[in-house]
């Protein structure tokens, strides 16, 4: 070949994850943080608060990753054993119907009809899995994997503001948090759209933009109840 294309579908699965879960590392915990800082709390308060959500925030988002991730697995598996059913039930009506997939995206008929059969041949649930239902290698659920990288990176995020409680003084902690989270965010949006190919600002934006709320809102909560 005189030139190779550098996809990224393969990172879909474990990208996600770490996306997912780093925002959320940030942004939960600094708005926490900023919550109540807002309210006037005492240290400890503030501190206690800062910990707690990086425990159950991490045990969190590995579980909903877990948990939503097997829903996706179960219903792959579902379909591919519905699949495997009509092959062995109904194996003729089976190659014009994957023969229609391909008519559709312009093959013309005959030619589809061999390509159905010379693919059914080499793997026939495959072809199906792929072509008709949109299950293919590199997209698959996998659970263990999605959760691991959603609770290992919302610890990383989370662990940015919470290290601002930890070393900067009582009197700047908000104003500390405040920024350090914008410019975590702003990384991680560069980071996530350069991993995703996507343009680095487009990244920036939306990340930065939904942190800005959650901390404004959390924000405005405490100073409701401040002591």
């Amino acid at each position: 070949m005189l030139h190779q294309e550098q996809h990224r579908q393969h990172r879909v699965g474990w990208l996600r994850a770490s996306v997912l879960g780093a925002n959320d590392g940030i942004i939960s915990t600094s708005s926490l943080i900023i919550g109540v800082v807002a309210a006037n709390l005492a240290y400890e308060s503030i501190l206690i608060t800062a910990l707690a959500a990086v425990v159950a925030g991490a045990i969190s988002m590995a579980a909903g990753e877990y948990v939503s991730v097997c829903a996706q697995s179960d219903t792959e598996k579902s379909d591919l054993l519905l699949e495997a059913e009509a092959l062995e039930n109904n194996y003729d009506e089976e190659i014009v119907e994957l023969a229609e997939i391909y008519q559709n995206r312009g093959v013309e008929y005959g030619l589809s009809l061999q390509v159905a059969r010379q693919l059914m041949i080499k793997d026939a649930l495959g072809a199906h899995a792929r072509d008709e239902i949109g299950i293919v290698d590199n997209s698959k659920a996998q659970p263990v994997l999605a959760a691991v990288s959603s609770a290992l990176s919302f610890t990383v995020g989370a662990l940015l503001p919470l290290s601002i409680v930890l070393f900067v003084s009582y009197e700047n902690i908000g104003t500390m948090v405040v920024l350090v989270t914008l410019l975590s965010l702003a990384a991680l949006g560069a980071i996530s759209s350069f991993l995703g190919g996507a343009k680095l600002y487009k990244g920036v934006l939306r990340v930065t933009f939904w942190g800005a709320i959650a901390m404004a809102a959390t924000f405005a909560l405490g100073s409701g109840f401040s002591t």
